[in-house]
């Protein structure tokens, strides 16, 4: 096995052209070493040989592979007939790799004879693959035919169509079990032979079917995931026709109630549109198919059927988008990347569709203002789609037409009174279509990136008109999208750059007019608007910066992450704009005689820094976590004077009384304790720990997690000792328990390890030098990295870091407790009572006994020890149950337990431990035994039970008597206490049995 492994290395030297022609004798060679038939250890391998050899053969001389190609195929496939599954395996996987390398594009593109009768052999041998000789490698067999069709593409038809009317016959084959494989493999023929082909060996038979033929409705899904680059044509022909005689049989049934067969009916005319996007892709023939009459089809059925338009908008996008893409292929034409479709078809394509745009964009418009907002996004990306292919002047007469309508939309809402716009909103409500502004405003986005310069005046005095309108939200949050589109088009870009400033005035003029809904959006265009500031323009940015510091405490989540992405953007703008004047007398409420500033990022922490000094908490903690953001971006390019000055600030804002604030400088201090150098932040440990520690004490907002969390993340990175030298003595016992609970965590997963059943640690490097866990290096695991039961940070700490959100791990056993007789309706809102994470006790049935233990004098043993000797009483049959019990399964062992109270008729409450009449709480007692030592000690039956429950006779004065006090067995003589004796009554049982 070894001399073949190096085989493998050889022929990865061989492809090279100076030693090529070494590689047929090799082969040869190879060949000639052919193991035993049946020998499963050295066949596999010397098989994976021949299959890299050829394939290294297929490059160096592809013609030449090919013609060899089918004698190859026979002597692998020899292999299939074997009984050893591994030889089997090898054998298939070699024929597959045969088939997908060792066909070259000149047989698919333009195969000449001899090429053609190489292909009539392996067809031949795909058909004998079927025969009953390799039925015990059908599996292994099947997995060649899909390598078969993958491989010859549309050289498959027609030389495999027996493979196909085979596989459909079995697979119509009630007892047949390999139906998945099957529907694989007749998909695969219908990608590379064409839906027209296969149907005409497997035809449907829906609506007439003949004689002796069963209905293929089965091949339908089969169809919409496999076919494409076919013709048009067949769909028009084939399935259009088809449709319209199923959906004829509903349109007849009329109002009457729906059978099952016109249900059935209804959904294969889903079916059957659900196979236009396929039918859509690469078509062969769009230009002599896609005609008017078609076209005046599909956009009557978009107009009238609503559940079609998801299928046929996805087939108009797919028609355009298929043929860009071949458009946009870099290089020199390759027909079969291309799927036979060449640049200049392409090309002819896109403008047949042009033709086209106009009729359709006014349909799509016309349907994207019927439908409702949660069922628009197919339709809106159909109509960019078309945008991009229009013709410049229809494109601008379109935009016209949209914008009056806007501007006229807009009037009328502005002259309405209150009254009129409530009863507006009322209706809109009523029937949830938004309002026709609304539907515009999504139009004119869409159609903005396509528009010329000179359409851009337009656009933006629409944008500079929506936004100042606070009186509609959602509008406005529209209105600020517009922005960030144009950034997707050069001539977009271009129109950015040139109006800089009046977009810089735009935004800060409507600071003021800004909706909760839209927050996310402005911060999107500002930050779409930062890379096209000019140098001269730099004091844009701290007249904008305080409302991006405090969207960093912004209720919504995206508005923060947008918040945070935009104060990096900002910083990285001014520190490519290093050197630069920022004029700080144009900005806002600054005086006229503002000294101006030079350019760096000292100078914009200075400026972040200046919310520091606000007298509300709000911004002051809004200001902190702006800074912990950029602190840890930029930590590397900071002077290590302003790092300083930062840590400093924090450690006297960790004394502050207000929570929000210190909730903040909490997050900031565990950036600075897991990025910044050691050597900055081990002399300020003197004051930060003990400032901490006054804040493990505080249980609110989980400042005891949070600051334990750091404490952690101190001891990972400086040293218990170190960390313990700075504590306060009052508080070293935290330090303690960390310590304490680390090294616990160490053994645990050093006895696993052990085991077998662990993992190396997190913090452990293998000699090699190459980390193994989660974590590239150190640092990554130090920041990313810590303890699952320990781990005090928050959501906001890892927004701040750029984090991604984790998903909660999920630990121990649910159960879930059913009844005998019906299981559990999860459906219920009353199923939560039934689900536990403690395993439920059975209830303890009327008439069941259970055993007393008793030891060797007869006296009852109650409560006792976990040994062998000791056993609890009323214990189920079944065995004991867990002691653990979280808040549920306390919860549900209340309600559900074997001593819960239940409810018999009437509502009336019914308590586990009344006795029946042949039932006792603790035991079963022999009246023989029980009659014989009444008539030895003369006492009651009363007494001597009671007596037996370890509450001392009816003479006793405590109850405190039984086996606590040593009293004697059976079969001893009595025993006279002191007088001090208390409880003095005898034990009365003789030994127990279970009746």
């Amino acid at each position: 096995m070894a001399a073949f492994e190096i085989f493998e290395i050889i022929f990865a030297g061989m492809a090279e052209a100076t030693s090529s022609s070494k590689l047929p004798r090799l082969l040869e060679v190879i060949s000639e070493l052919r193991p035993s038939q049946n020998d499963s250890q050295l066949l596999p391998p010397w098989i994976a040989v021949i299959s890299r050899g050829y394939d290294v053969s297929a490059q160096v001389e592809p013609e030449e592979t090919f013609q060899k190609l089918p004698e190859l195929f026979d002597m692998i496939a020899s292999f299939l007939t074997s009984s050893s599954h591994n030889i089997r395996v090898s054998a298939s996987e070699c024929l597959i790799s045969f088939m997908a390398n060792c066909v070259p594009d000149s047989v698919l593109s333009e195969p000449s004879i001899y090429d053609e009768k190489v292909l009539e052999k392996l067809a031949k041998a795909a058909v004998d693959l079927l025969s009953v000789k390799y039925q015990a490698a059908w599996m292994e067999s099947f997995s060649v035919m899909g390598a078969m069709f993958d491989g010859l593409r549309w050289q498959a038809d027609p030389i495999l169509k027996d493979v196909v009317q085979t596989i459909g016959e079995l697979r119509g084959n009630d007892s047949f079990t390999g139906k998945k494989e099957a529907d694989e493999i007749i998909g695969k023929a219908i990608r590379a032979m064409g839906p027209q082909s296969v149907l005409s060996i497997l035809p449907l038979n829906l609506l007439k079917p003949k004689p002796g033929q069963p209905g293929r409705a089965w091949m339908l899904p089969i169809l919409r995931e496999y076919v494409s680059n076919t013709n048009l044509s067949n769909f028009k022909t084939e399935f259009v026709p088809l449709s319209e005689m199923m959906f004829q049989r509903v349109i007849d049934n009329g109002d009457a109630e729906k059978t099952m067969e016109i249900k059935i009916f209804e959904t294969l005319v889903q079916q059957i549109w659900a196979l236009l996007p396929g039918y859509c892709d690469l078509p062969l023939d769009l230009i002599g198919s896609f005609d008017q009459p078609f076209a005046e089809l599909l956009a009557n059925l978009l107009y009238q059927q609503v559940g079609l338009r998801s299928d046929i908008c996805r087939g108009l996008q797919t028609l355009v988008e298929s043929n860009k893409a071949i458009l946009s292929i870099e290089g020199e034409e390759d027909i079969v990347l291309q799927s036979r479709i060449s640049k200049v078809t392409a090309q002819k394509n896109i403008d047949h569709l042009s033709g086209f745009a106009s009729n359709l964009l006014a349909v799509l418009f016309n349907v994207y203002s019927e439908t409702l907002p949660q069922h628009r996004g197919h339709i809106l990306q159909c109509i960019n789609a078309y945008l991009s292919i229009a013709p410049n002047q229809e494109l601008m007469d379109t935009f016209e037409k949209v914008t009056s309508m806007l501007q006229s939309s807009l009037a009328e809402s502005g002259a309405q009174t209150q009254a009129e716009k409530q009863k507006q909103k009322e209706q809109s409500g009523t029937s949830k279509m938004p309002p026709m502004s609304h539907t515009l405003m999504d139009l004119v986005i869409t159609i903005s990136i396509y528009l010329s310069r000179e359409s851009f005046s337009t656009l933006f005095n629409i944008a500079s008109l929506i936004i100042i309108m606070d009186s509609d939200p959602q509008l406005q949050k529209k209105a600020y999208k517009l922005i960030p589109r144009l950034a997707e088009s050069p001539t977009g870009k271009e129109a950015l750059a040139e109006r800089s400033n009046e977009l810089q005035q735009l935004l800060l003029n409507s600071a003021e007019k800004v909706s909760a809904p839209a927050r996310k959006d402005r911060l999107l265009a500002i930050a779409t608007l930062i890379p096209f500031l000019p140098n001269t323009s730099l004091h844009f940015i701290p007249s904008i910066l305080s409302e991006v510091v405090i969207s960093c405490k912004e209720v919504n989540e995206k508005a923060r992450t947008t918040a945070f992405d935009l104060l990096i953007s900002m910083g990285e703008k001014i520190v490519a704009a290093e050197g630069s004047i920022i004029d700080n007398s144009k900005v806002p409420n600054m005086p006229d005689d503002a000294p101006t500033v030079s350019a760096n990022l000292e100078e914009y922490f200075t400026m972040v820094s200046a919310g520091l000094a606000g007298s509300a908490s709000h911004m002051v903690s809004a200001s902190i976590t702006a800074l912990t953001r950029i602190l840890y971006h930029f930590r590397q390019s900071l002077k290590v004077d302003t790092l300083a000055e930062l840590v400093e600030t924090m450690d006297l804002f960790l004394t502050h009384k207000n929570r929000e604030i210190v909730r903040s400088v909490l997050g900031f201090v565990k950036v600075c304790v897991i990025s910044l150098p050691t050597e900055l932040m081990l002399p300020r440990l003197k004051t930060l720990v003990p400032n901490l520690m006054v804040w493990s004490h505080e249980h609110k907002a989980h400042f005891k997690a949070k600051v334990k969390h750091i404490l952690e993340r101190m001891i990972r990175r400086f040293g218990v000792n170190v960390v313990n030298q700075n504590c306060p003595e009052e508080d070293r016992k935290l330090i303690t328990n960390i310590r304490k609970t680390k090294e616990r965590n160490k053994r645990h997963k050093d006895a696993a390890k052990e085991a077998g059943e662990g993992s190396d640690e997190d913090g452990a490097e293998p000699s090699g030098g190459k980390r193994k866990g989660h974590f590239e290096s150190e640092y990554d695991e130090a920041v990313y990295g810590s303890d699952d039961e320990s781990d005090g940070s928050d959501i906001s700490d890892n927004e701040v870091l750029g984090k991604k959100r984790k998903a909660a791990k999920k630990s121990g056993n649910t159960y879930i407790h059913e009844e005998e007789d019906e299981p559990l309706d999860l459906l219920d809102r009353r199923a939560l009572a039934n689900i536990s994470t403690t395993k439920p006790l059975k209830q303890r049935l009327p008439g069941k006994k259970t055993k007393a233990k008793m030891d060797l004098d007869g006296k009852l043993i109650l409560g006792g020890d976990s040994d062998d000797e000791a056993m609890i009483l009323d214990t189920p049959a079944d065995g004991g149950a867990e002691d653990d019990e979280g808040g549920v399964g306390a919860y549900v062992k209340a309600i559900k337990g074997r001593d819960a109270v239940q409810r018999g008729r009437g509502g009336r409450l019914k308590f586990s431990n009344k006795r029946g009449q042949d039932e006792d709480d603790e035991m079963d007692v022999d009246e023989a035994d029980v009659k014989a030592i009444r008539k030895t000690t003369g006492g009651d039956s009363r007494g001597s039970f009671r007596a037996g429950r370890g509450r001392g006779s009816q003479r006793g004065g405590s109850g405190r008597g039984g086996i606590a006090n040593g009293r004697r067995g059976l079969g001893e003589e009595k025993r006279h206490g002191s007088s001090g004796n208390r409880g003095g009554g005898l034990m009365m049982f003789s030994r127990m049995t279970n009746k």
